[in-house]
């Protein structure tokens, strides 16, 4: 098995039409990362044990819209991938329910880029 087919990775993706500040960016991302980890205990503890011993390794990528996002997000489930669609509550910056991040993972690399790998690394 090569190292990038047994390397484990999160990846979470992002709206580019929102421009979002980079602290409410970083919060999004924040929320994914919780529930991708929650999702992970119940679901698949050994990968994320694995996953936290090797280094936590965090892509974040960017999708041009909700529709974007949101089919991604079903490509991540139907393919087995620990998936979670965040919206924001609507305190600060957009309207409360806005579908900011999806995040993905942990799950093995090469099953992971298999759905993102095609996309631009968030500018």
């Amino acid at each position: 098995m090569s190292q990038s087919s047994s390397e484990l990775t999160m990846v979470f993706i992002a709206r580019k039409d929102l421009k979002l500040s980079a602290g409410k960016l970083a919060a999004q991302v924040g929320h994914a990362t919780a529930e991708c980890i929650t999702k992970a205990e119940r679901a698949e503890p050994r990968m994320l044990d694995r996953y936290m011993r090797v280094g936590q390794r965090k892509v974040v990528c960017q999708a041009a819209n909700e529709d974007e996002l949101r089919r991604l997000f079903g490509e991540a489930k139907n393919a087995g991938i620990i998936a979670s669609l965040i919206t924001d509550a609507g305190h600060t910056e957009i309207p409360a329910g806005t579908v900011t991040v999806v995040g993905l993972g942990p799950n093995e690399r090469d099953k992971i880029d298999s759905i993102t790998g095609s996309l631009p690394l968030l500018s």
